[in-house]
């Protein structure tokens, strides 16, 4: 896949958080995960020769500055994002039956709802990228108006040559209602070159009946998209042509959070090293069966790369 950006680099724009997990009576392990960058961190382990940004708007206290040296520990910069005094970031705890998790949610404040805040920042931190991933959830944390800068900034980069990818990821809790998602996530895709959708979202926003209902709404407006459906094939439409490439079956997964998100940083990854769609969905299985062996959303470098490269 090539790009006519000058720069080599992937972003990713959303809203990083704390993250507590594998709660047991007191003792839960506390880390920093969020969709948006669980597939930057999987797209940065296996693109390592390409800078890694990731986009946002952080605080000023002692969390935000922890959440910062993470990821500069771990090769990821965050670019022009703004850096607000008072600010502090959202918190999840997952909580988990079996293998199957829930989330509670404390980020009505956080202070990546401000990632737009500033215009021109926005843009800089967009600036020669080969790739730029956001999502539905990036689109809900923001009010009208600053979805309509996000998306200005992001029509901005594509026309300079960057790839634009998206999932809609649709939360309905984080919306007013299903219209609004709608209209904004339909804007959304009208910037974007490669949709990521997952078929049960799509299912419950816009009433798809099969995922291949999703893959032709989509391909309406986008040149490639995969339709990922858990356990289930995933549905890839690109060039007119469309194919079914099987998951990879995981008999006792540990825990399933971050799994669609880790298979988009692996699809994306695959693409940009010049894999076909198909080839690239087969790697992006594996990634994603390898984070569901794991406990929390972010699996170790060296485990998506054997993954993505077995």
């Amino acid at each position: 896949m090539g790009t006519t950006a000058q720069g080599n680099g992937i972003a990713s724009i959303g809203e990083c958080m704390i993250e507590l997990s594998g709660g047991q009576a007191s003792n839960w392990r506390m880390g920093f995960a969020g969709d948006t960058f669980n597939t930057l961190w999987a797209l940065h382990a296996l693109s390592r020769d390409r800078p890694a940004t990731y986009v946002s708007a952080f605080g000023d206290d002692p969390f935000s500055r922890d959440q910062i040296d993470f990821l500069a520990t771990h090769g990821i910069g965050i670019g022009s994002s703004p850096v607000i005094s008072g600010a502090r970031p959202g918190l999840y705890a997952i909580t988990l039956t079996g293998a199957e998790r829930s989330f509670t949610y404390w980020r009505g404040d956080a202070a990546a709802r401000q990632l737009a805040s500033d215009p021109v920042k926005l843009s800089k931190s967009l600036e020669d990228q080969s790739l730029v991933y956001f999502s539905g959830i990036t689109l809900a944390i923001l009010d009208t108006q600053g979805r309509k800068i996000l998306l200005e900034a992001l029509a901005t980069a594509r026309s300079a040559g960057s790839l634009i990818a998206f999932d809609p990821n649709y939360r309905p809790r984080l919306w007013p209602s299903r219209e609004a998602a709608q209209v904004a996530i339909t804007e959304a895709l009208g910037v974007t070159d490669i949709a990521l959708p997952t078929y049960p979202d799509e299912e419950a926003l816009f009433g798809d009946e099969t995922p291949a209902a999703t893959a032709a709404r989509l391909a309406q407006q986008v040149r490639e998209v995969v339709v990922k459906n858990g356990e289930q094939p995933a549905l890839i439409v690109a060039d007119g042509a469309s194919e079914s490439i099987e998951a990879v079956h995981v008999p006792s997964p540990l825990d399933t959070t971050g799994a669609g998100d880790s298979f988009n940083g692996g699809y994306l990854a695959a693409r940009l090293a010049g894999f076909a769609p198909a080839e690239a969905a087969k790697r992006a299985h594996r990634v994603a069966a390898a984070v569901v062996q794991v406990r929390g959303a972010l699996a170790p470098f060296e485990v998506l790369r054997k993954a993505f490269e077995s």
